[in-house]
């Protein structure tokens, strides 16, 4: 569980203004649905079973983050640093991965249908045949590569 509550997650955003630093901190099956957490330092969080629906994660450092079985449909990921991110089993349906750097992250058995992934660099990205593309997909009927333009 959370080391830290929703109203609290929130209160720490309000004081921090800009670029709010989250790095280590358990975030783990805590309902995020709909905050602002752009430019957020999260590098190394716990966010298994989390809940980030429509969750603002733009220009954010996720590096080495743990979202595995998370529930983040039509989040915005745009420009985020994912060096990692483990997104296994994870609902990534409709987000917004433009631009965003998702070296060796992990997607194994992740939804991302109806994603973005214009201007990603996806080097390295590991999925499997559970993994749904996000023109519906599965495993390697498709690649990350074909999705990038």
């Amino acid at each position: 569980m959370a080391e830290i509550t929703r109203k609290e997650l929130i209160l720490a955003l309000i004081s921090a203004s800009a670029n709010p630093r989250l790095s280590g901190v358990d975030l783990s099956a805590l309902d995020m649905t709909r905050l602002n957490l752009e430019g957020a330092s999260l590098r190394g969080a716990n966010m298994m079973a989390c809940t980030c629906r429509e969750t603002i994660l733009r220009g954010t450092n996720m590096t080495g983050v743990d979202c595995t079985s998370a529930q983040m449909p039509f989040a915005d990921f745009q420009g985020a640093t994912l060096l990692g991110t483990n997104f296994t089993g994870a609902n990534l349906t409709g987000v917004r991965l433009t631009s965003a750097n998702l070296t060796n992250a992990i997607l194994n058995g992740a939804n991302l249908q109806g994603a973005t992934l214009t201007g990603a660099n996806v080097s390295g990205v590991k999925f499997d045949e559970r993994t749904t593309w996000p023109d519906g997909k599965k495993g390697s009927q498709s690649n990350p590569a074909n999705y990038i333009r």
